[in-house]
């Protein structure tokens, strides 16, 4: 770590011991103020659009804290995206390239060595609630993963129902409900949320300092099965009907009409008529922002329980998911893991010790980079090599030099095709399995309409952009952080 994450931290921590001293008549719990508790809060499959709808969210985190406005995911899927916040690597470091087996799933994770294990080692409680990686509990329900002191986590496949679904609770399985009745005292985030503000009750009054990893579902859709008519995901029952006024929205790229630029998977879909767009309102959409509702919630029963304990200046939270969704850009209906914004950005917003209130950062920064910024908080030291980096100097000077976020989904040996790419503050440029390109400048074409990487006025930034991926779509640690500038196109 550099000196200045350090100052940073220093300056950060007498800041807080100064404040809880005047507050406490000089009495200061030195153990809990001499490290921070962070809370993680990642939902699922949540894009950008979504966060207009989560009021809590921007008055407790966003309004006090700092929004990085410009947040990518490096592989836009569950699993390999949750994969690289336990690790601060790439995808092509770690090695989870897909949900499932032989390419991905839990099996994959290298866990013995991931950021709850450095935590716990540099003195931390640690405590997870939720979902975890995808095919968790398959073949070992009751397993722990290494480093959770305390563990909530959701049993797959019923991980995805809102009611019915089943935890190992610290060893011991729980259900809790059935699929087909919809007790609102079991709704599945609300629960969770009773457990997240359980535990910092619990953990807030030490003096030994806690991660707590708060993971919903929410808004990711339910498994098959049930009235494929009704809201998927299914909202708490308060809130059904919430949102009922809430249209699709419609950017230049809904249902693209011209998509002779875009790769041939793109190119194949049909145009979105309807039907198909009245069910991706009512069914998707709705059930999708309404179920975001008690996350929301959970959001402000959590900052409460932080701030009745005394711990809420002494907490980084962070809010975030592990990836974007698609909702008819460029004629894809729904999903993820293609290079678009849609599917890539994601909300990443952090309150707490040295995050100024009300910033907003356009640095481009990316989920690689919360193992790192969590690590210069804490002050735990991680035992492989990290491709990220802090956040924290961003936050402290916003001018600095830019970078390339590598996007990626593969290679696959199961066959799909796959992608690797680069995601810079002006570009995005993407080279398929198939051979098809994509390249995109951002600052005059924001919704992506156009691929110039035919354009000859695009050679050199084309050539460059090649050039950098070529050098970086297997980097590791200190390479991975290496960035020249790209020219533009020619006049």
């Amino acid at each position: 770590m550099s000196a200045r994450p350090h100052l940073f931290r220093l300056l950060t921590i007498l800041l807080a011991l100064t404040v809880t001293a005047s507050l406490t008549g000089g009495t200061v719990r030195a153990g809990a103020q001499a490290k921070p508790n962070v809370v993680v809060i990642m939902v699922d499959d949540m894009n950008t659009y979504a966060l207009q709808y989560l009021d809590n969210v921007r008055s407790l985190l966003a309004e006090p804290g700092t929004t990085f406005d410009n947040s990518v995911v490096s592989y836009s899927l569950c699993c390999p995206s949750r994969a690289t916040f336990m690790t601060g690597q790439y995808a092509h470091n770690h090695g989870v390239l897909s949900n499932a087996l032989p390419d991905g799933g839990y099996p994959k994770l290298p866990a013995a060595e991931t950021l709850p294990v450095w935590l716990t080692r540099g003195g931390y409680d640690t405590g997870h609630i939720g979902k975890f990686l995808n095919g968790y509990g398959r073949a070992n329900p009751t397993e722990i993963p290494p480093g959770w002191a305390e563990w909530y986590g959701s049993v797959d496949p019923s991980t995805y129902r809102m009611w019915g679904y089943t935890l190992n609770e610290n060893g011991v399985l729980r259900t809790y409900g059935s699929a087909d009745v919809e007790d609102p005292a079991l709704y599945q985030t609300d629960v969770y949320a009773g457990k997240a503000v359980d535990y910092i009750r619990r953990k807030a009054p030490a003096d030994k300092p806690f991660f707590l990893s708060f993971a919903p579902l929410s808004p990711h859709g339910e498994g098959a099965g049930g009235d494929r008519s009704q809201r998927n995901p299914r909202p708490a029952p308060r809130h059904l009907g919430a949102l009922d006024d809430v249209t699709l929205p419609k950017p230049p790229s809904f249902d693209e009409a011209n998509v002779s630029d875009k790769p041939a998977a793109v190119r194949n879909r049909p145009r979105i008529d309807a039907a198909a767009e009245a069910r991706m309102q009512n069914v998707a959409l709705k059930g999708r922002l309404e179920s975001l509702l008690s996350v929301d919630e959970a959001v402000a029963g959590i900052v409460a329980a932080l701030r009745e304990s005394g711990e809420l200046d002494n907490t980084l939270i962070v809010f975030t998911s592990d990836n974007g969704w698609m909702q008819g850009e460029h004629r894809i209906r729904n999903g993820k893991i293609v290079p678009y914004e849609e599917s890539i950005r994601v909300p990443l917003i952090m309150r707490g010790p040295g995050l100024p209130a009300g910033r907003h950062v356009k640095t481009l920064a990316s989920n690689v980079d919360l193992v790192p910024t969590i690590l210069d908080v804490t002050d735990a030291t991680p035992a492989i090599t990290l491709d990220g980096r802090s956040l924290l100097p961003i936050v402290a000077d916003p001018a600095m030099i830019p970078r390339g976020i590598v996007i990626e989904n593969g290679p696959r040996t199961d066959g799909a095709r796959w992608y690797a790419g680069l995601r810079a503050p002006r570009w995005k440029y993407v080279e398929h399995s198939t051979g098809e390109l994509e390249l995109y400048d951002l600052q005059r074409d924001p919704y992506e309409l156009t691929s110039v990487h035919a354009d000859p006025s695009y050679d050199a930034t084309r050539q460059a952009l090649a050039s950098r991926l070529a050098a970086l779509r297997t980097c590791a640690g200190d390479a991975c952080r290496q960035w020249t500038p790209v020219p533009g196109p020619r006049p």
